[in-house]
């Protein structure tokens, strides 16, 4: 309180800037965000900066996620904290070490079809039927089965409950099934909630993302029947009537896979087994189709990125610019033929999956006209059936191969392998039948074992380092040049 000559009275306001406050206070505010937060909030200025390097923030994320090496020597070391921790992350989500935790789950003696890791949830389809293993519960007997459909499942998907119109509350993701039945259901609280029937055949494929604004959302599917359907997730009834709101026509062949590019969310991107690609636009009050082209041989996978579309058929990835539907480059060229195929946009690399070998694809070279791969992951036995990369690992697996490997996305090293069912050698194992990956934890299951056994590894928490390999497999890599 100040008091002017005339004897009036007068309040001064202290302005106080983030740079009147003290750094420790800061870096005790910010280790309360996430990794790419943090990241985020470094890049502001030259004090977050400082602030966002504290061994204090990367001292407190070690004790919270790894409080058994917290007295590792390098944690006490200035300015190593953040190392050590990165370090160990990295190591952690690219599977280095030979102690994982393991839960077995006992599943229905019968063929698996598609395998899910859902947050706490194990979504596993064997023909018509599906079973959920909860991983955070105790007891790893307990699972629910749902046994609504009654022909072979052809597609499942999970949607992230904020992505979807229908619920305004926290829970499990929604669950969306296709079938050989003729029907779409849509499932939530471990029970069926919708049901959409229309095509006239098989379900054959559901798109990967939904359409539409957060309001409206929309669901795309392909069928037997040649057609591409949008349905209303948020139509009303068990039966999901009024839920159909465009049927779009003109492929020849059944739909073999449906992408929704990351330009725009109300085109989607159809390819039929005639390898035909088309465009839709899902707005568009008449036909809809807004881009055709066509591929080589038999397709096997296709993926988006922003306006580009990465289109798996025959021996070659090619690569279409949505704008214009003209092919821009030749991503891949894996002979005999593909059997599986993955791509990180983020590192400009693709994977593809042949005969008893994966191999690594620069599209920085690719764009160049030097579709060579960097790096080729050999050793399996049979096709490479499932192919799983991040920007930490790649994993890859076989069904006549019982052994799941893994390597390392910027190098292709080998670094880890472990058996897809049990530990210990039978001769009688079969190979991987089924696998799902996320950021520490792989899923797999091998059919032909009884009793039927899913196992689930958790890196997380694990301890002992893989030993330093050699070339046990046949892997080689070219360095990519820097961005």
């Amino acid at each position: 309180m100040n008091t002017d000559n005339n004897g009036v009275s007068s309040t001064t306001t202290i302005k106080t800037t983030v740079q009147d406050v003290d750094v420790d206070a800061l870096a005790h505010c910010a280790k309360y965000l996430n990794l790419q937060d943090l990241s985020n909030f470094a890049t502001t200025c030259k004090l977050f900066k400082s602030v966002a390097y504290s061994d204090s923030i990367w001292n407190y994320w070690f004790r919270e996620h790894w409080p058994f090496q917290i007295s590792s020597t390098y944690l006490h070391t200035s300015g190593a904290s953040r190392e050590a921790y990165l370090a160990r992350r990295s190591a952690v989500r690219g599977f280095k070490y030979i102690d994982p935790a393991i839960c077995q789950y006992v599943a229905s003696p019968k063929a698996n079809s598609h395998i899910l890791l859902n947050k706490n949830r194990i979504i596993l389809s064997q023909h018509s039927r599906i079973q959920i293993f909860k991983t955070d519960k105790k007891d790893a007997a307990v699972s629910v089965t749902l046994q609504d459909h009654n022909a072979r499942i052809t597609c499942v998907r999970c949607f992230p409950l904020n992505e979807t119109s229908l619920f305004r509350r926290k829970g499990d993701d929604l669950l969306v099934t296709s079938s050989s039945d003729h029907s779409i259901r849509l499932w939530w609280e471990d029970r069926c909630q919708r049901c959409f029937k229309g095509h006239n055949g098989t379900v054959t494929t559901i798109a990967d993302k939904l359409l539409g604004d957060t309001d409206v959302r929309v669901l795309a599917s392909g069928g037997e029947d040649k057609t591409v359907r949008l349905w209303s997730i948020s139509s009303s009834g068990k039966r999901g009537q009024h839920a159909l709101r465009k049927t779009f026509f003109g492929h020849e062949r059944p739909i073999e896979s449906l992408a929704v590019p990351g330009h725009s969310n109300s085109l989607l991107v159809s390819l039929s087994r005639d390898a035909l690609v088309r465009v839709w636009d899902t707005n568009a009050t008449q036909s809809g189709c807004v881009g055709m082209t066509s591929m080589v041989g038999l397709p096997i996978d296709m993926k988006c990125h922003e306006s580009l579309c990465y289109v798996t058929a025959g021996s070659s990835v090619t690569t279409i610019d949505l704008r214009t539907m003209r092919k821009v480059f030749t991503a891949a060229v894996h002979r005999p033929k593909f059997c599986s195929f993955q791509m990180l946009p983020s590192k400009f690399l693709v994977c593809t999956g042949g005969d008893e070998k994966a191999m690594l694809w620069d599209i920085r070279k690719a764009c160049e006209g030097k579709p060579e791969p960097v790096a080729i992951l050999g050793g399996h036995e049979g096709p490479i059936s499932h192919l799983y990369m991040d920007p930490y690992k790649v994993v890859t697996g076989s069904r006549v191969d019982p052994l799941v490997r893994v390597w390392e996305t910027n190098t292709g090293r080998f670094t880890n392998s472990f058996s897809s069912g049990t530990d210990s050698e039978n001769e009688y194992e079969t190979g991987c039948s089924v696998m799902a990956v996320d950021a520490c934890r792989i899923v797999t299951a091998n059919f032909g074992i009884e009793p039927e056994q899913v196992w689930l590894r958790d890196f997380s928490k694990a301890e002992v380092p893989v030993p330093s390999h050699e070339d046990d497999y046949d892997s080689k890599f070219w360095e990519l040049p820097e961005v």
